[in-house]
């Protein structure tokens, strides 16, 4: 692909008229853009790749449900075999016991339970460091909710929004997405699909540096539960049922300066393995982890063979 990025780029009229020098100066700056800036292992031509962390949460749920490990194996091998300069390495069983793995890491993603149990609850501190040094924080599926309070703003801080209880809800049903334009949604159709999309998130005061990607209204239904800490509250209420907003089930953020100017995502969805055989669905996930890596998305989006059955089946937890 770099090959015929490069041909391309020099056979196009307004550089090959230039002076060579000036030719150079944005063959350069093309391939700056297009690797963006990295200190991961080098390539083959010697071209650093980004390197991306997974950290797998414990297993949970019911068998093909919140496959943490399986869905990074999954999500990491898409990443590695996309021809793209990319490093993708997963570490299961929640927060690393040997963190040298976050060396020269560009982005980390947690794909785990949350609340108590979320595995970066102890390492939030950790967690500050690396976006305070431009590494990219995502999180996947529950491990957008921590509880509210300390850990909360912290979170809130990292992602730019979060699942508060008492505010934000968790119901299944169907989202049908039409896409705004952005980086991560390059190469991506609109699409539906039922998972357990939460809403209702709490975001950054005036929503300052957060693009939302997926957004729906939710039907009625979705509220149809007692108010609880995850089911239902006066909030939420009124902003679907009487208001009609949309609500935002997917968001990518840009930290300001004095936060370490690097970037973050949230999606809430991943609760069934079986949807990243869904191809847009799994796509724009991919296109995400390596927004935050700091990679230049090509114009259609990070490359991703569909995963056979075989693959998706592969590195399920074992459960009763």
């Amino acid at each position: 692909m770099e090959g015929s990025f490069i041909f391309k780029f020099m056979r196009h009229p307004l550089i090959a008229h230039r002076p060579a020098l000036f030719s150079l100066i944005y063959l350069i700056s093309a391939l700056l853009g297009l690797i963006g800036v990295g200190h991961g292992e080098p390539t083959s031509t010697g071209i650093p790749k980004k390197k991306v962390v997974f950290i797998a949460g414990n297993p949970s749920h019911r068998p093909g449900e919140h496959e943490h490990r399986a869905g990074c194996m999954l999500l990491a091998n898409q990443l590695n075999e996309s021809g793209l300069p990319i490093q993708a390495v997963v570490s299961t069983g929640g927060w690393p016991k040997d963190e040298s793995i976050f060396n020269g890491a560009s982005a980390v993603v947690i794909y785990s339970d949350g609340g108590r149990s979320h595995p970066a609850i102890k390492h939030l501190a950790e967690l500050e460091k690396m976006a305070q040094a431009g590494i990219g924080i995502g999180c996947i599926h529950y491990a957008v909710e921590i509880p509210k309070g300390d850990p909360g703003e912290a979170l809130l801080d990292l992602l730019g929004g979060y699942f508060e209880t008492n505010w934000s809800v968790n119901p299944h049903w169907e989202g049908f997405f039409k896409l705004p334009k952005h980086a991560v949604t390059r190469g991506i159709q609109d699409f539906k699909i039922r998972d357990e999309w939460y809403y209702h998130m709490r975001f950054q005061e005036n929503g300052v540096g957060v693009t939302p990607i997926l957004s729906a209204l939710p039907p009625p239904e979705t509220l149809s539960r007692p108010d609880g800490p995850h089911e239902g509250n006066p909030e939420v209420r009124a902003a679907v049922l009487e208001r009609k907003e949309l609500q935002h089930t997917f968001w990518v953020y840009e930290r300001p300066a004095t936060r370490g100017a690097g970037r973050a995502f949230g999606f809430t969805g991943g609760h069934y393995h079986k949807n990243w055989q869904q191809d847009n669905y799994r796509r724009i996930v991919l296109n995400a982890i390596a927004w935050i890596a700091n990679f230049n998305i090509p114009e259609n989006g990070v490359p991703s063979k569909t995963p056979t059955d075989e693959e998706m089946s592969a590195n399920l937890d074992q459960k009763s």
